[in-house]
């Protein structure tokens, strides 16, 4: 189990709350840092949903070791790279694209990641292998596509009717409360290496 601080309490719950807290501390942080901002709301939400995302894989137990990590020699990013301790093949190390829509349409935000995107993933991935020591590298590794939906978070947000009514009164975008959690939907295994 690890060790915990807290003698007599399971590591798991304090865990998760540990990460909820640093959730709630990030989320206060980003409003107050996009109130500053003029950024374009589309890409509001893209910076929005990869931080969901992060801590979403981080309470299902990945350890991010990445964030948009770049080669300044190829274009694109990698979103996250994170070892999943919990596959069936040990540690698998990941390489997740991450896709945030604002709400649900009918075709799902994963259908993004094309053939094209794809490739340029898998040359990132490639050059980011070449870096890693020859152990790490004999590790099975995968991509995964995680889809985040701000949609349902956002309704649940605004349930309290004191939230809605100040919201509508000054012309507020709406954001999320601190215990409202977007819908993933992570797709292990998304595409192969060729």
């Amino acid at each position: 189990m690890g060790y915990s601080p807290f003698p007599g309490i399971r590591q798991r719950p304090l865990r998760a709350a540990w990460i909820g807290f640093q959730t709630r501390v990030l989320r206060r942080l980003a409003r107050m840092a996009q109130t500053r901002s003029r950024m374009p709301e589309h890409l509001t939400t893209g910076v929005d949903g990869e931080r969901e995302a992060l801590f979403y894989l981080r309470r299902e137990g990945y350890t991010i070791v990445a964030r948009r990590w770049r080669n300044p020699k190829l274009r694109g990013d990698l979103d996250l790279i994170a070892w999943d301790n919990n596959s069936k093949e040990g540690a698998t190390l990941c390489f997740i694209e991450i896709k945030t829509r604002s709400r649900r349409d009918s075709v799902p935000a994963e259908m993004a990641v094309d053939e094209d995107k794809q490739q340029t993933l898998r040359r990132l991935a490639r050059s980011y292998i070449h870096r890693l020591p020859e152990a790490a590298r004999q590790a099975p590794m995968r991509f995964d596509v995680l889809s985040v939906y701000m949609d349902s978070a956002l309704s649940r947000s605004l349930e309290s009717p004191q939230k809605s009514v100040k919201e509508s009164a000054t012309g507020a975008i709406p954001r999320l409360s601190k215990n409202a959690w977007p819908d993933f939907v992570l797709n292990k295994g998304a595409f192969q290496w060729a």
